[in-house]
This record gives structure tokens, sequence and C-alpha cells, in this order.
């Protein structure tokens, strides 16, 4: 079983029940802090970290970016601006396994993002 790490700066928790209502038992989520969270993913002791923050990307993703590094993390939204469906998927493509996003957009980019790991 594939296992999301869910780090970021807000909404932990509901964060946290939404992917695991998404993803109906195909991932473990577990809440971590964000240096713990990264740590899992860097060791793979993980497969993907979700983060949320006001602006998608800062606290969301700093330490996934600092210990994965920029090419495996992507900004999926961020105030005013929701990537589009094409746009995720090439991410998810691309390698990035860590997503930050805006707490306000989770509701519309978590379920389309478990869907697509789902694919892979």
């Amino acid at each position: 079983m594939k296992r999301i790490v869910v780090g970021g700066q807000i909404d932990k928790e509901s964060l946290a029940e939404l992917i695991q209502s998404c993803a109906q038992g195909a991932f473990s989520v577990e809440i971590k802090s964000d240096l713990e969270a990264a740590m899992d993913v860097q060791t793979k002791q993980a497969d993907y970290y979700f983060g949320a923050c006001n602006t998608g990307g800062g606290g969301a993703l700093a330490m996934a970016i600092a210990l994965l590094g920029k090419d495996k993390c992507a900004t999926i939204s961020m105030p005013g601006k929701i990537m589009s469906e094409s746009e995720m998927i090439a991410e998810i493509k691309n390698g990035k396994i860590a997503f930050g996003f805006t707490a306000q957009d989770k509701e519309r980019v978590v379920p389309f993002l478990i869907a697509s790991l789902l694919e892979q």
C-alpha cells in the first residue's frame, strides 16, 4: 500500500480526512510535522507528501523543497490560481511527489490528485 504523509502549516486534520475519503483505503495517510513528513518521503518511508498553507508553496512545501528538491515538488494552487487538470497530470508524470496548495482549494485539488495518483 502506498503511503501519503500530510505536512504543511494548516488544516492537517481535515486534509488527512479528505485524502482518506478520496483514497477509499488505497493509501495509508499519516499527519506529521513538515520536517518529519519530508524526511519520510526522502527516505522512501512514504510515497507522497501533501501540504496546505495560505500561499500554496511557502509553508506547504518549504521543508519538502529543502529535502527533496524543487524538481520533486509542485505548487498545485496559490491564491487566485489553480493548476488545470492537464497541468496536474503533467506534474505527476514529471515525477513530482510533493504537492502544495492553499487550504481553501483542497476540496478541488485533492480528489483529482488522488484519482490521478491511483492511475499511476
